[in-house]
Formats: structure tokens, C-alpha cells, sequence
């Protein structure tokens, strides 16, 4: 199993901006979709964004285009997820997650679909 440890989480103010990274805790050749989720407060997990590590595909969440960047660094088995104009319904513990297999948008979006995860980060945003 891939150990999977994430970063930046954080308190920040409404319009402000966070990086969150994510990496395995050791170099991996196994893990090749990695994406991010994140779950609110009294709600279900939820996807974020996807990206294939090996050919750089990217896959945001339809409701978050425009503000969420994910990237990817296969040398590293690490992903990134660039969040701005932060608003507060944005609160919540952000998710790394990893799968041994190449997804398409279709299926990087499921959850399921995942064999590794991270603890979470907590990013809080305040009004």
C-alpha cells in the first residue's frame, strides 16, 4: 500500500489563495492517476480534480473550473491542487488520492475507483 501524506491546508481569508500538495511517501511506479477530494461539514466526499501522472491529463469538477488547478509530478509521485479566490463554502478536509490505474474523466471522479488516500488536510476559509 502507498502511503500517501498531505500539505498547506489551512486558515485563510475569503478571495485568498492555497496550495495543496500531496506525495507518496515513497517514490512509487504503481500509482498512476492521482486526484483530490474534499468533504464538508455534514456532507459526503466529493470530487475535486484528477490528473494522470504519466501523461499530464488533467480533470476538474464541472462547479469548480475556474479556480482549482491540479498538476502532477510523476518523478515524485506527488500532486498539487491550486485553489483561489477562496470563498467559504470552499471549507472543508481536503483528500489525496491515489489509483493504479489510468482513468479518464469519466472514472476519476468515483471514489471507489481509488486504492490509496491520504489523512486529509483541513482548509478553512473564513468570511
Amino acid at each position: 500500500q502507498v502511503q500517501l501524506v498531505e500539505s498547506g491546508g489551512g486558515l485563510v481569508q475569503a478571495g485568498g489563495s492555497l496550495r495543496l500538495n500531496c506525495a507518496a511517501s515513497a517514490r512509487t511506479t504503481s500509482t498512476y492517476t492521482m486526484g483530490w477530494f474534499r468533504q464538508a461539514p455534514g456532507k459526503g466526499r466529493e470530487f475535486v480534480a484528477a490528473t494522470v501522472l504519466t501523461s499530464g491529463s488533467t480533470y476538474v469538477a464541472d462547479s469548480m473550473k475556474g479556480r482549482f488547478t491540479i498538476s502532477g509530478d510523476n518523478a515524485k509521485s506527488a500532486v498539487y491542487l491550486q485553489i483561489n479566490s477562496l470563498k467559504p463554502e470552499d471549507t472543508a478536509v481536503y483528500y489525496c488520492a491515489g489509483a493504479r490505474r489510468y482513468y479518464n474523466s469519466q472514472y476519476a471522479q468515483y471514489e471507489s475507483r481509488y486504492d490509496d488516500w491520504g489523512q486529509g488536510t483541513q482548509v478553512t476559509v473564513s468570511s
